[in-house]
């Protein structure tokens, strides 16, 4: 073998174990709203005081993110240090549910998670960027689809253990990610092709919001973003009030199916990177937008079955409502001036976790005025429409040609 062949082999070994890792470590992020039924009762929650048991990880996520590009850990600490201390304070956040420290503390708990989980989501897409020059959009899509696995993660524990309480789903979540902090720290290493200091730079924000191919690509992720969390955060509300609706649903648990749901996006992943670098950034976003925009029209319709068709819409929209993700990240790094690709990144990821802090508060408030979850998720097609229409705006454009080797 060959020194190509052995460092084209050793990248997808480093890939496929930095994967895993992440996979672990993201367990975290909705393990609290995989219990979240349980842990309202036992509570008292408030409709308003459950979202932020999940809006807290948003929200510490931002900030994490916006502190650690404002200081730029990832270059004063080696990622692999970085992301295993992650891993661990958000496994210690995490498993501080256990002490049941009521409604206030466990968001402060939450907050902490997403904090957390912010030294490992943004180092991880920089440390495969140092592997991988070609077949960029297909390795960023394996590691937002590491993501989508360790957030279904929470659900599959629960689903898989009716008869056990939430606090071994909390536990199950917390010792994947001391198993993430290993392999971060074991495994995780930089490539062959260090892709500079991505540096954020608050002086430099006027320059990106000025680049109007930068804000279009920005848009059509605020479309993405608009409907990704709510669904995946609300999800199980949805369909445990589908199958209590259903007379004799023969259907799994709601749980399980929300984790197949949400799982499936897996396949997205990987289908919107080869689909991204085979055949375009702005045609394989905007399709997967048009498409998941279209399952949030037409979940309502099947509230009430049949149970086949039901399955079906919420697998499709599993599948395409992340599918495109991973290319809003790969296109920044393509079209921005490399000046300032650090702030354009950090500002896009910002922009698109403070959105879904406002859908997720919304969503149970619109159940609410509207008497049930049955027509709710209606209003999350209003973004992936948006953005495809910015997507396909982008592609007319000469800078598209920037995209993925020219394939626009």
């Amino acid at each position: 073998m060959t020194g190509k062949e052995r460092a084209g082999s050793e990248r997808w070994r480093v890939l496929a174990i930095l994967c895993g890792a992440v996979v672990l470590s993201f367990s975290t992020w909705f393990s609290a709203a995989a219990i979240a039924p349980e842990i309202s009762r036992e509570w008292a929650l408030s409709p308003a005081a459950a979202g932020w048991l999940t809006n807290g990880v948003q929200l510490g996520f931002v900030i994490g993110a916006l502190l650690a590009s404002l200081f730029n850990l990832p270059d004063i600490i080696r990622m692999n240090r970085l992301m295993a201390a992650s891993a661990a304070l958000a496994a210690v956040a995490n498993a501080a549910l256990l002490a049941e420290p009521g409604p206030a503390l466990a968001i402060v708990s939450r907050l902490a998670t997403g904090f957390a989980l912010a030294g490992v989501y943004p180092p991880a897409l920089k440390l495969v960027s140092t592997w991988f020059v070609t077949c960029r959009g297909l390795a960023f899509a394996g590691v937002i689809g590491a993501i989508t696995a360790g957030s279904s993660l929470p659900h599959l524990f629960r689903g898989a253990m009716t008869a056990v309480h939430w606090q071994s789903v909390v536990a199950l979540a917390s010792l994947a990610s001391l198993a993430s902090m290993v392999l971060f720290l074991v495994f995780a290493r930089e490539g062959p092709h260090p892709f500079g200091k991505a540096i954020f730079d608050p002086r430099q924000i006027g320059k990106v919001l000025r680049d109007r191919d930068v804000a279009l690509v920005n848009l059509g992720y605020l479309g993405h973003m608009w409907e990704l969390y709510a669904m995946w955060a609300w999800l199980l509300a949805y369909l445990s009030a589908a199958l209590q609706a259903m007379e004799g649903a023969s259907l799994p648990n709601p749980s399980l199916l929300t984790f197949t749901a949400v799982s499936s996006g897996v396949a997205g992943c990987f289908a919107g990177g080869l689909l991204s670098d085979r055949f375009g950034r702005t045609a394989t976003t905007a399709g997967m937008m048009l498409a998941s925009g279209s399952c949030a029209l037409l979940i309502g319709f099947v509230f009430d079955g049949p149970e086949w068709l039901l399955v079906l819409v919420v697998v499709i929209w599993g599948i395409t409502i992340i599918g495109d993700s991973a290319q809003f990240s790969a296109a920044v790094t393509e079209l921005a001036d490399r000046a300032y690709v650090g702030t354009a990144l950090s500002l896009q990821m910002g922009m698109g976790f403070a959105l879904t802090i406002g859908m997720i508060w919304l969503m149970p408030q619109l159940a609410n005025w509207l008497g049930g979850w049955q027509w709710t998720f209606s209003i999350l097609a209003i973004g992936p429409f948006i953005g495809a229409a910015a997507m396909l705006a982008l592609r007319r454009r000469p800078a598209a040609a920037k995209l993925a080797n020219g394939r626009r």
